[in-house]
């Protein structure tokens, strides 16, 4: 197995016991992304829009780091505090990503880090 610990200073630091992502041969596993300001490491200011954006552009930092881009994603899991958002992730999402789209699944939670309204894990496959 060709394992391979994926970093980089464009997202979010790791604020625990996991890697930003790990890749294993061609497929990489992206860790959860919040709506962190990767400098500051502090949540990003703003309506639930600017949240949805934080977070994809810090996937897509990751996905960069690992030699891909959004569009290499075949699964992406939304998890989000209020699903009454859920038309919003679909409405930035097409800013992010091209068809076709790749599978995903939207799940309500109770809580996440740091107080987040959404967090985002993705499986990338790369070329």
């Amino acid at each position: 197995m060709n394992r391979k610990i994926i970093q980089t200073e464009n997202a979010p630091q790791a604020i625990g016991t996991y890697s930003q992502a790990v890749k294993v041969n061609n497929t990489v596993y992206l860790s959860g992304q919040i709506p962190l300001v990767p400098e500051t490491m502090e949540m990003v200011e703003g309506d639930m829009s600017v949240q949805i954006h934080r977070v994809f552009d810090n996937l897509q930092a990751v996905c960069r780091a690992a030699g891909g881009d959004l569009d290499d994603i075949v699964k992406l899991n939304v998890f989000l505090i209020d699903l009454n958002h859920f038309p919003l992730v679909n409405e930035v999402m097409t800013s992010y990503f091209n068809e076709p789209y790749p599978a995903r699944a939207a799940v309500g939670v109770a809580a996440l880090p740091k107080g987040a309204p959404i967090e985002m894990d993705a499986v990338m496959v790369l070329p």
